[in-house]
This record gives C-alpha cells, sequence and structure tokens, in this order.
C-alpha cells in the first residue's frame, strides 16, 4: 500500500511536469478544469443562498452543459481528429455561460465574467490569433446582447452599458494572445538552441569516442592531470603502466609509493622529480628516462610532457606520455658493452706490437727499415688512440692536458700530411691561417679533431673539389672551419652525424668505408676543451664543420 509522503510526493512531480508533455486529453481536461471548478462554486453559492435560483431552467441548463463539456474533454479521441478540434469546446462554453448568465443574474451578478476562461483559452492556444481576438470582444457581447434582443425590450442605454464586459474581455484577450506568441517565440528559440545543444553533444561524444579509441590504440602510455594533480584522462597502456609501478602489497598507491626508479634501475626517483609531479608543478620537459617496476619485471619509459592553459594563459593541468623504450636501452647497453669488450681486446696486442717496434727501432735498423717501423710505431698509436678514445667516450670520459701551443702550426700540418691523399682524390686542399695563433689546448687532441675532419672532407668529395682549412681568432675563441664542395648533406643526417656508429644515407649508398667514429671522438675532443662544435651543410652542395674551444 503507498504511503501518503510517496502519493503527495508523487502528485507534487505530475503537476510539476511542463504542460506541453501532458497527452492530449488531459490538456483539454486541463484547460476546462478552471471554468469547471468554478461552476461548481457557482453552483455552491445559488444553494445555499438562492435556492430557488437553482430550479431555473436556464441556470440548470447551464450546469448540466457544463457537466457533459467536462465529460466530453475526457471521452472524446482528441487526437485522431485534426489537431485545433478541441477549441469547440471553449466555443461551446461561450453558450453555457450566456444560460448560465440568463437563469441566476437575478440572484448572483456577473456570472458573464465567466467567459474570461474561454477567451484565455481561445487566446492562450496560439492558432488563429485574429480569430481569437474577434471572439474574445463578440462572443462576450453576444452573451448580453442575444437575450435582450429576444426580449424585445431594450433601450440604447441597455446597450451602452453592456459594452464593459466585451470590451474588457477583449483587453484581457489581446494581453493574453501577446504574452502567449511571446512565450512561442522563445519557446522556438529554446527548442532551435536545445537542437543546436544536442547536435555539439552527440559530436563531443562522437569525439570523446574518437579520442578513447585512438589513446587506447596507440603503443604510448597518455596521462592527462589537472592543476591539483588530479587524474582526468587514463589511457589502457597507462594504466598498464600505473600497475607495473603499483607495489604489489598497496591497493591504490599514492605518487610517492609508486616504484619509480634512476637510470641505475636501483635507485627510487625522489618525489618532487618524478614526471608526474613534475608535469602537475608546471615543468615542460621531453625523453625523461625512468624504470618502472621491481626487479625482473622492470621496463624502461621515456617521458615527455606538456603543459595546459586555460582560456586566461593560466596553467590548467598537463599530459604526459610513457613511451617504453626497454628493448632499446637493453640494445644501447649490448652494444655499448660489445665495444668496450672488443676495445679491451684490441689494447692487449696493440700494446705488444707497439713494445716490439719500440726494441726493433732501438736496434737502429737500416733506413729503409725504419721507414717502415714508424709506419707501424704511427698507426698502431693511432689505432691505440682510437682505442682508449672509445672506451673513454663509453665512460664518459675523456681526459685532455691542456698547454700552449701554436694551433695555425696543427693547421699547416695536418694539412699538409693530408695533401697526398687529396692529390690522390683530385681534390685541391688549402689553409688560411694567421702565421701564430697560440691557445691553452691539448695539442695532439686538437691534431685528431684536425685530421678527423680533413680526412672526411676529403673522402666525402669523390668527385674533386674544393676543401678548405680557416683558423680565426672570435671573441675569445679559436675558430676552426672545414669547408669542402663535396657530397653534402639533408638536414636529417646532419642532425645525427655526431652519434656514433652513424653513417648517412648517401655514404652508405656509395660503400665509403668509415665506421662511424671520428665525428663523435672529435666532439668528445672539443667539448672536453669547453668548446662547442657545428656543422652546416646542404645536400649535393658541400659541407661546414665549425668547432670552436676557448684561447
Amino acid at each position: 500500500m503507498t504511503s501518503p509522503t510517496a502519493w503527495s510526493s508523487g502528485k507534487l512531480r505530475f503537476f510539476r511536469r511542463p504542460f506541453h508533455e501532458y497527452r492530449l486529453t488531459d490538456r483539454v481536461a486541463m484547460s476546462q478544469m478552471p471554468l469547471f471548478v468554478t461552476t461548481l462554486l457557482t453552483a455552491f453559492l445559488m444553494w445555499a443562498f438562492f435556492p430557488a435560483t437553482m430550479n431555473n431552467p436556464f441556470f440548470l441548463t447551464f450546469l448540466v452543459s457544463q457537466l457533459v463539456l467536462m465529460a466530453l474533454c475526457y471521452l472524446v479521441p482528441w487526437d485522431r481528429l485534426p489537431y485545433t478540434s478541441f477549441l469547440a469546446i471553449p466555443l461551446l462554453d461561450f453558450v453555457s455561460i450566456a444560460f448560465g448568465r440568463e437563469g441566476g443574474q437575478e440572484s448572483l451578478t456577473g456570472i458573464s465574467l465567466l467567459a474570461v476562461f474561454p477567451v484565455i483559452w481561445w487566446c492562450a492556444s496560439g492558432y488563429y490569433p485574429r480569430l481569437a481576438l474577434w471572439l474574445s470582444f463578440l462572443a462576450p457581447l453576444a452573451i448580453i446582447w442575444v437575450p435582450l434582443l429576444l426580449k424585445g425590450s431594450f433601450t440604447a442605454q441597455d446597450f451602452a452599458r453592456s459594452l464593459l464586459l466585451p470590451v474588457m474581455m477583449l483587453g484581457i484577450g489581446v494581453s493574453v494572445s501577446v504574452l502567449t506568441l511571446s512565450m512561442m517565440r522563445q519557446q522556438r528559440e529554446l527548442e532551435e538552441k536545445d537542437a543546436q545543444l544536442q547536435a555539439n553533444l552527440l559530436t563531443s561524444q562522437r569525439q570523446e569516442s574518437l579520442l578513447n579509441t585512438v589513446l587506447d590504440t596507440v603503443h604510448l602510455g597518455v596521462l592527462a592531470v589537472d592543476a591539483d594533480g588530479h587524474d582526468i584522462l587514463m589511457n589502457r597502456k597507462q594504466r598498464a603502466n600505473h600497475e607495473l609501478a603499483r607495489p604489489k602489497d598497496i591497493e591504490d598507491p599514492n605518487e610517492s609509493q609508486l616504484l619509480v626508479f634512476g637510470p641505475d634501475r636501483k635507485t627510487l626517483v625522489p618525489v618532487q622529480e618524478r614526471p608526474v609531479r613534475r608535469a602537475v608543478l608546471g615543468e615542460t620537459f621531453t625523453d625523461y628516462l625512468v624504470w618502472l617496476g621491481a626487479e625482473k619485471e622492470q621496463r624502461a619509459f621515456v617521458t615527455t610532457a606538456r603543459a595546459m592553459k586555460d582560456a586566461d594563459g593560466k596553467f590548467a593541468g598537463s599530459v604526459i606520455a610513457f613511451s617504453d623504450v626497454t628493448d632499446l636501452v637493453n640494445a644501447l647497453t649490448a652494444k655499448d658493452d660489445f665495444v668496450s669488450s672488443v676495445s679491451h681486446e684490441f689494447r692487449t696486442p696493440l700494446t705488444s706490437i707497439l713494445g716490439y717496434v719500440e726494441i726493433l727501432l732501438g736496434d737502429e735498423p737500416e733506413e729503409s727499415q725504419r721507414q717502415m717501423l714508424e709506419i707501424i710505431r704511427r698507426n698502431s698509436e693511432r689505432l691505440l688512440t682510437l682505442v682508449s678514445d672509445l672506451l673513454a667516450s663509453r665512460n664518459g670520459q675523456l681526459i685532455v692536458t691542456p698547454h700552449a701551443v701554436d694551433v695555425a702550426e696543427l693547421v699547416r700540418a695536418s694539412v699538409s700530411s693530408a695533401t697526398p691523399k687529396a692529390v690522390a682524390s683530385g681534390v685541391v686542399l688549402a689553409a688560411e691561417t694567421p702565421e701564430r695563433l697560440e691557445a691553452h689546448v691539448d695539442g695532439a687532441r686538437i691534431s685528431q679533431v684536425l685530421d678527423n675532419l680533413v680526412s672526411n672532407a676529403i673522402k666525402y668529395s669523390p668527385d674533386g673539389g674544393n676543401v678548405v682549412v680557416s683558423l680565426a681568432q672570435e671573441n675569445g675563441h679559436l675558430a676552426c672551419r672545414v669547408t669542402d664542395t663535396g657530397m653534402g648533406m639533408s638536414p636529417e643526417d646532419a642532425s645525427e652525424v655526431f652519434a656514433k656508429f652513424f653513417r648517412t644515407s648517401s655514404v652508405r649508398r656509395t660503400a665509403i668505408p668509415g665506421v662511424g667514429l671520428g665525428l663523435p671522438i672529435s666532439k668528445a675532443i672539443v667539448e672536453a676543451h669547453g668548446g662547442t662544435i657545428e656543422v652546416d651543410s646542404a645536400l649535393g652542395q658541400g659541407t661546414t664543420f665549425t668547432f670552436r674551444v676557448p684561447v
């Protein structure tokens, strides 16, 4: 059994529904209801204070007609008839009120004011607005004039006195019509806006679905956080990454409890330095390496973060991307281990060769033999230096011993030693240096850089051309440029040219020998001096390498 409270709340919810959401039958009945209730109250007043009027046939006709009209509101299938058929009810109301006025006006004045109900109904319907206004005036006028004309006893004053009610009803009709038309315009505008909002919502839902599908498809973990650090978006891959970093004994860890390690895979990254925390603080970064998880399940991730701004340019959150680079990191580690192992294996026999060469040179061999031994020693030393540099660059260490050196002489010596190779290749090699330019550098190391750059310039000018080595002092630095007119490089290749073992695509196609170590080692030497080295190249037009070190 339904409780009174539940019944009351249900009833309230019923009457709170918008009028247009009711069935047409209910709307017709609700429109007639005010007049019907007022009629019942009128009948009660008559019965209580003027019982004789209840026997008046005209008044009885009024009461019965109102009962019949109320019943018709529910019995007639309005939804099967032409839509505006229900307007016949307020028309019949005018006739009913005319009977009521005629039968009860001597007992209770003002019954004719009941015409305001059908007037409001007609004008508020919004249909046939001009006809509704005419009815607002003519129907009340007919309620008064028709009985006068039928009786035949009337004066001009009777007709004049009766104009107030029709004029008043016309005024009410005009007011209701204006309000109704205004509300209908507003409703149409609201419906158009609602339709636009629905269309925008549908488009937004489709875009959201597309975005979620794309994010769940890509092999990247994507996390979006708001300005307070709360997660607002996390794709499928990132949920798996989060699960990887979660300690097994903590169901819902916070940022400080996640297993996030540094490059050594053992040291936990401080909370303030973790990718998500840095992003929440508004930092923007690229390729920040961390390890997630523990022991054998550890995976390496490169993280990138970009800040989001609101319309006012204020920080609104960040998007962080996690890219799994475990296989790449392991491959690079294996490559470095291999290079280190091979370099160590080369060092022992090279040292032995140099030792025996020194013994042979100490025995004062013939001149021809001495020259061959010197060549063996020079190349063995160069190879040993290359092996040592490989080991040093692999460990991030390259030792230089600066002292006062005439760099101009180093340039001229490098050009002189490379001239035979240049002539054989059809390359015109020249040096543009001042008479003397002293700098506090490691002479042997700078010579190694010069030899590498000059050798490359000749090597990568297979069709001949010009190679110029220039030296100058600029703003407290010595600047050395090696310019060739050879094959050149694309911008993509130029950006990778200082990477170990990198060789450009054009070089690989021409099968020019090399292992891709000269430039990385040259860069390490220049940077060990506190300097910089850069490249400017155009494919098919030549290349210029420029290195600068403090004087």
